[in-house]
């Protein structure tokens, strides 16, 4: 049996929350001090997954409203942005 990303997270704590539609964009997990870990997706991906059934405008604004603006408590998902490095 192929393990999963979020069969991976779920081993490290059993009460990470996951995006749901978004297992291909899941890149980790954040370990913060003295707050739970929370597991980490690709936005970019994330609006890539989403832009496959609707426009990209309309995929960057669902996920900002929907995904990103959605917060269910410590375990709520991050999301990474990366930075060129100058």
């Amino acid at each position: 049996m192929v393990e999963t990303s979020i069969d991976m997270l779920a081993e490290v704590d059993e009460n990470i929350l996951t995006a749901d539609g978004f297992d291909d964009a899941i890149i980790g997990y954040i370990e913060r001090s003295g707050l739970p870990i929370m597991a980490c997706y690709d936005k970019d991906k994330c609006i890539e997954i989403l832009a496959k059934d609707m426009s990209m405008q309309d995929a960057e604004e669902y996920f900002y409203f929907n995904t990103l603006g959605s917060y269910v408590g410590d375990y709520t998902p991050c999301f990474f942005t990366a930075v060129p490095n100058n």
